[in-house]
């Protein structure tokens, strides 16, 4: 291990200017992949979420439960990989959200939502 420190060493000292050129090259190189890097500050570890909101104006929140909501959790309650399905109608308003598992893409949990598997 001694010896090959010191030939580290004594190539560095030997071709000087070598060295300095690399150094220079990687620092560039480094500073440009830097600015250049997407960093997220608060990665996103939350599950996939599907909302489907739907409106039918002029309704009182007990028939939109009854003729909208229900259906829709009807029809979403047997896809694949998800955690919860939950519900909510107000006046002329239904909400149902689809929780699903952590390796489930957004692209395959929308096509699970406009297929109804």
């Amino acid at each position: 291990m001694n010896k090959f420190l010191k030939g580290i060493i004594g190539f560095s000292l030997k071709n000087k200017y070598f060295i300095l050129f690399a150094t220079v090259i990687l620092i560039i190189v480094g500073v440009l992949t830097f600015r250049n890097m997407s960093i997220e500050a608060f990665p996103d570890v939350t599950n996939t979420e599907i909302t489907i909101i739907t409106q039918w104006p002029g309704r009182s929140a007990e028939e939109v439960e009854k003729f909208v909501t229900i259906p829709i959790e009807i029809t979403m309650n047997p896809v694949q990989k998800k955690i919860s399905l939950r519900s909510t109608s107000i006046f002329g308003l239904s909400m149902v959200k689809l929780i699903f598992e952590d390796d489930v893409t957004h692209t395959y949990a929308r096509m699970r939502r406009f297929l109804g598997l």
